[in-house]
């Protein structure tokens, strides 16, 4: 009888040794919880910075597709996409020669207040073209000649037929 009693108490698991088990396992589950909720942040601004980069673009476009040129100096307002409103700040410098200007865009949510910025874009918008040392101004409705090659400002080049007015991309 003694015997099985020996044996029955050898093969189970004491107390301290199921603990022991709770505690590792218990310990992996924080660290891939833990793991998990820093995906999700991580993905959570990805797509917040992807969105504000959106809406930094999107205001380049505006600036670059505006029938007058910018003018130059600082600007900012709101906007709403993606279901949360957007503050951008824009500051658009001149260069020497008043034929390009640098426009630098910067984006927040606007709950993040005014000093924050997650997106930044820069472009340039260009009233001119410089041909042999002489500025020439975009013509803005080219005419094509009855040959077909392209007419007006910047000839055929890429720059003028890509660029359009905005001149050098971002």
């Amino acid at each position: 009888m003694k015997r099985v009693a020996q044996s029955a108490r050898q093969a189970g698991f004491t107390l301290i040794e199921v603990l022991a088990a709770l505690i590792i396992v218990a310990l992996g589950m924080l660290a891939v919880i833990e793991a998990v909720t820093q995906t999700i942040n991580n993905a959570n601004y990805l797509r917040e910075k992807t969105i504000a980069h959106w809406v930094a673009m999107n205001k380049l476009t505006e600036v670059r597709l505006a029938a007058t040129a910018p003018a130059g100096g600082d600007s900012n307002g709101d906007i709403e996409m993606a279901g949360t409103t957007w503050h951008w700040r824009m500051t658009i410098d001149v260069a020497p020669g008043n034929t390009m200007q640098r426009i630098d865009i910067n984006v927040a949510p606007k709950s993040a207040g005014d000093k924050v910025s997650i997106a930044s874009v820069t472009g340039f918008y260009s009233k001119a073209i410089q041909i042999g040392g002489n500025i020439v101004d975009w013509d803005p409705n080219p005419t094509l000649p009855p040959n077909g090659t392209p007419g007006g400002a910047g000839g055929s080049s890429s720059s003028a037929s890509s660029g359009g007015p905005s001149g050098a991309g971002s």
